[in-house]
């Protein structure tokens, strides 16, 4: 008898990548939207340069505090930290007042290094009293203990200098496998305290990005980094960062948005949904 012919097997389409699909769509649709926003943006607030202000790990921490709470909040309850716990040797950084981090809604630190060794062993309750000023002591005292203990059993001490020499993404991809480090905190860390081109997104940038049409409106908060980060340049991330979060702050804002002063009003959906 002849051999039975198999139906050919009918392989399934990949799915496109959502992200480089976005990209491409804005390339052919409305090009030169991601330069002319930063460029628009770079005439009303400058070309921000960028400085080492914090070490990584104090760094870290403050990006823990500042969640859900305003900036200069989690300033106070992070000098809380340092006065309660002080560095051994009486360690003081630079007060930030006179260089704080550009694209930061504080006034700057005044302490500089804090016993993180002290904090991750401090009773729970004690650690949640010092940082109260910064608000959601209760949820964000065991998660800074439980973060701090995790880079201790990891690494032997507190210290996240090693990331510095490490590849951006392998950077990122070790400080999110720690338990209560999220994208956003973790891109934070590296690119204030190593420059590395990540583009961290808070509420603000996402809210003026949806906006302007730089990211699709449904797309999540986690979503946004990979939107925005395909647009970039290395070179023009930190710029980005700063300029937008600062665009949400002063003018984009969540309500009553300043619209007559925006420079990028005229490539803007929210203003005009068919502006180009």
């Amino acid at each position: 008898m002849p051999a039975t012919k198999r139906p050919p097997v009918k392989r399934k389409r990949a799915k496109p990548d959502p992200v480089k699909a976005w990209h491409s769509r804005l390339r052919r649709y409305r090009p030169e939207l991601m330069t002319d926003t930063l460029d628009a943006l770079q005439k009303m607030y400058g070309r921000p340069t960028w400085q080492r202000v914090y070490d990584p790990t104090s760094e870290l921490v403050l990006t823990m505090l500042s969640a859900n709470s305003a900036d200069i909040n989690a300033e106070k309850a992070f000098d809380a930290l340092c006065r309660h716990w002080p560095a051994q040797g009486g360690k003081r950084s630079v007060g930030a007042r006179s260089g704080f981090r550009a694209g930061w809604g504080g006034v700057g630190i005044e302490e500089g290094e804090a016993d993180w060794s002290a904090i991750a062993d401090a009773p729970l309750d004690e650690l949640i009293d010092v940082i109260r000023p910064g608000g959601l002591g209760p949820t964000k005292a065991p998660r800074i203990q439980a973060v701090l203990r995790k880079i201790l059993e990891e690494r032997g001490d507190f210290s996240l200098e090693f990331l510095g020499e490490m590849k951006p993404a392998d950077a990122l991809a070790w400080l999110t496998q720690i338990p209560g480090i999220g994208r956003k905190t973790a891109s934070v860390v590296l690119l204030f305290s190593f420059g590395m081109p990540l583009m961290p997104v808070d509420r603000h940038i996402e809210r003026v990005s949806k906006r302007i049409g730089l990211v699709p409106p449904k797309a999540t908060p986690e979503q946004a980094h990979d939107y925005l980060q395909v647009q970039l340049d290395d070179e023009r991330v930190h710029e980005a960062h700063v300029n937008l979060i600062t665009h949400g702050r002063q003018t984009c804002h969540a309500q009553r948005p300043e619209c007559n002063r925006c420079a990028i009003a005229a490539r803007c959906r929210y203003l005009d949904p068919k502006a180009p």
